[in-house]
């Protein structure tokens, strides 16, 4: 993900708090970022997150003004002006595909929510109505109920969600994301989100202390997944992709990028289940 003109450590000099663009592999165009985790909090801490600072913690009070204003001039500087032409220089990816909810952490701790949510998807509605809307997410707080509205929000404009599923047991997860995450409770979370809108699974791959996801980790991810497909979980795809840039995080030095050979292996044990599969180095 390659940002234009705004990045984490210059968004107070360009005047944003909350809005930013990016090039993005895996959305393969222009997108321009929500970012609801100004504070750097999130409460994961994946071994690959690429934001620096990174604490424990949930997204700051919303100024919800500020990002109305934010979001609305810079997609129409993006829709009526000359950005894209200046800014980027890949005429592949010089087109604007999304507006996605996500940030420096977790953006569903943000307080509330589905209110946020509202603002996001009245300004693209007036902006850009035809480009997709998308929450990217560890699927956490699906539980919360303003968690829910939003998300059914998203889904009624025809939006999607970005669900976050790295392996298949706890314990891998626990070593991946820094979080507890039982399989009841991504069940659970997984098909809350599936209800009420679009939703992707998106998956980092990545080599920690020379090993990746053993035989075993993936035919519990598959497993898991397709037991899902069975019972009606809709899963639109699966997105697997690589580590692009080098982690910000204490494990950074024991992480390794796979090879794009092992993305598509994996890719099509997935397949072989019946989930279609996106591959992103």
């Amino acid at each position: 993900m390659t940002r234009l003109t705004v990045t984490n450590h210059d968004r107070d000099v360009a005047g944003l708090t909350y809005v930013y663009p990016v090039v993005s592999r895996r959305a393969g165009g222009v997108s321009v970022g929500v970012n609801l985790n100004p504070n750097n909090a999130c409460n994961w801490r994946c071994v690959y997150c690429q934001v620096p600072e990174l604490v424990r913690g949930a997204a700051p009070e919303i100024d919800q003004d500020r990002l109305r204003a934010e979001l609305d001039g810079f997609l129409r500087e993006i829709t009526e002006g000359d950005y894209l032409a200046e800014h980027v220089a890949d005429p592949e990816v010089r087109h604007l595909v999304d507006v996605a909810l996500s940030g420096n952490g977790e953006s569903t701790t943000a307080h509330p929510f589905d209110e946020i949510v509202g603002v996001v998807l009245d300004v693209v509605k007036q902006r850009a109505p035809a480009i997709n809307k998308v929450l990217i997410t560890n699927g956490s707080m699906m539980h919360r109920p303003e968690v829910q509205r939003g998300v059914a929000a998203i889904g009624e404009a025809g939006g999607e969600v970005w669900f976050k599923f790295d392996a298949g047991t706890a314990q891998k997860r626990q070593a991946l994301n820094g979080a507890p995450s039982s399989d009841e409770h991504v069940r659970r979370n997984l098909r809350a989100t599936a209800e009420r809108a679009r939703t992707r699974i998106q998956t980092c791959l990545i080599e920690m202390d020379g090993e990746s996801l053993s035989a075993a980790e993936r035919a519990a991810y598959v497993a898991l997944l397709r037991s899902e497909v069975d019972r009606g979980t809709h899963i639109q795809d699966v997105l697997l992709y690589g580590m692009a840039r080098p982690s910000m995080q204490e494990a950074a030095s024991r992480l390794e990028r796979v090879d794009r050979s092992e993305l598509d292996a994996f890719a099509d044990e997935i397949r072989a289940a019946g989930i279609p599969v996106l591959v992103r180095e």
